[in-house]
C-alpha cells in the first residue's frame, strides 16, 4: 500500500471488482441457461417440423380417424401426393385437436406407419414446445440477466406461437 493512499480505496477498489466478476458470472450462468432453454425448445419441435416444413418428397393425404387410444388414434390413409399408397391404418398422436370419426390432413413420416398433421395448424402445433421454450426463457432473461424488454419480447412471442397454435388447430 502507498502510505499516501487510505485504506478504504484499497478496499473500494477490490469490493467494485469482486461485483464486477460477480455480475460477469451471473450474466454468463443466466446467458448460458436461457441459451440452452432455447435450444430445448427448437430441438423438441424440430423431431415433428421437419416432416411437416420440409415435404418435399414425402407422402401427403388425409387420414379418417376410427380408433382412439391413450395416447394415439389410428385410422386409413387416403393419398392425395403422386406415388403416395393408401393404407389401412396409420398412427396420429392423439391431442385435444384430433377425434374419432374426424378427417386430417397429414404427412406420412418416411419409413413408418406414423403420420403428422399438414398445413398451417401442424406447423404451429409441431412449433409449440419452443413457445412453451420462449416463455420459460423470458423468465430467465428477466430475473436472471434482468433484461425485462428482451424478456418482454420472448414472453409475447411464446404467448403469440401458443395462441395461434391453439387457434388453428
Amino acid at each position: 500500500m502507498i502510505p499516501a493512499m487510505p485504506a478504504t480505496a484499497v478496499a473500494t477498489r477490490s469490493r467494485r471488482a469482486s461485483n464486477a466478476a460477480l455480475r460477469f458470472g451471473r450474466v454468463a450462468a443466466m446467458g448460458t441457461v436461457a441459451v440452452l432453454i432455447m435450444i430445448a425448445g427448437v430441438w423438441a419441435s424440430w423431431g415433428t417440423a421437419q416432416h411437416v416444413m420440409l415435404t418435399k418428397g414425402r407422402e401427403h393425404g388425409t387420414v379418417t380417424v376410427v380408433s382412439c387410444g391413450d395416447d394415439e388414434c389410428s385410422g386409413r390413409y387416403t393419398p392425395v401426393s403422386a406415388g403416395s399408397t393408401a393404407r389401412t391404418r396409420v398412427v396420429i398422436a392423439q391431442t385435444v385437436a384430433v377425434h374419432r370419426g374426424g378427417t386430417y390432413s397429414v404427412v406420412v413420416k418416411p419409413n413408418s406407419d406414423q403420420v403428422v398433421r399438414s398445413g398451417p395448424a401442424g406447423i404451429l402445433y409441431a412449433w409449440v414446445p419452443l413457445g412453451g421454450a420462449l416463455l420459460l426463457a423470458s423468465v430467465v432473461v428477466a430475473g436472471g440477466l434482468r433484461r425485462t424488454r428482451v424478456a418482454w419480447v420472448l414472453a409475447g412471442s411464446g404467448v403469440a406461437l401458443l395462441t395461434a397454435a391453439f387457434v388453428a388447430v
